[in-house]
């Protein structure tokens, strides 16, 4: 219980919260930024098999 205490009242604990959190807002974003992309690849590839542009 001490931990958690420590955790959530100390500017060392604070500061670990914060960076967690922004690790997991990082998180998010990065699997957003590549699904995003993979989509567009993947649209684009089906677009050039569409038109018989394939490699």
């Amino acid at each position: 219980m001490q931990a958690l205490t420590d955790f959530l009242t100390t500017d060392y604990g604070l500061m670990s919260l914060a960076v967690i959190a922004f690790m997991f807002v990082m998180l998010g974003y990065i699997a957003w930024y590549v699904a995003q992309h993979v989509k567009q690849d993947t649209e684009r590839h089906d677009k050039d098999v569409r038109e018989g542009r394939a490699h």
